[in-house]
């Protein structure tokens, strides 16, 4: 019989450690459970939502835009003008988030709407020159905050970490996901 765990006082967890807890009482509560598979994707899922938490406050929210927001200029930024159901696949948004984000994008002269000329009902979503302008000047501040995480790994572990994020978006349950945007 293994020693009994330690249970944790609820003052001490932390948004990291509450993991471990969970890992603790997940996998003697259910034995079956495939541990290394629920680390790996609270870890992700944890990570992820500190990044865009951190993205957004220190960013985007005092420009008056969220992270979705964000996306949404990123991709126009990419692409120039596209039809907004390309935005919302390519930003990994529902088309109706992309739609309430981009009234409120045309609201602040950030994006212009225009009618799609091979069909009427499509509309073209674009930066405007002031949005493109706001857009260079974020993206300049994200990238500093980009760097600053990506600093607590020397260039080898970025790397493997990169090749891995990228292997893992390549599996069929990645693919089978990104079909649903």
């Amino acid at each position: 019989m293994g020693s009994p765990s330690v249970e944790p006082d609820d003052e001490d967890l932390s948004y990291w450690s509450f993991v471990d807890v969970a890992m603790d009482r997940t996998v003697r509560a259910l034995p079956g459970v495939d541990a290394a598979a629920m680390r790996l994707v609270l870890s992700l899922h944890r990570a992820a939502t500190s990044l865009a938490y951190d993205l957004e406050s220190a960013v985007h929210r005092p420009r008056g835009w969220s992270w979705p927001g964000f996306r949404v200029l990123f991709v126009l930024f990419l692409t120039g003008p596209i039809e907004a159901k390309r935005v919302a696949q390519l930003s990994g948004m529902s088309r109706a988030a992309v739609s309430a984000l981009v009234n409120t994008l045309v609201r602040d002269g950030l994006v212009s709407r225009r009618p799609a000329e091979h069909d009427r009902r499509a509309v073209l979503l674009a930066l405007t020159d002031e949005g493109e302008r706001q857009f260079t000047d974020a993206f300049a501040a994200h990238n500093r905050r980009e760097q600053s995480w990506a600093a607590a790994l020397d260039p080898a572990e970025l790397a493997t970490l990169t090749a891995l994020l990228e292997k893992l978006m390549a599996s069929p349950a990645a693919l089978a996901a990104n079909r649903r945007f």
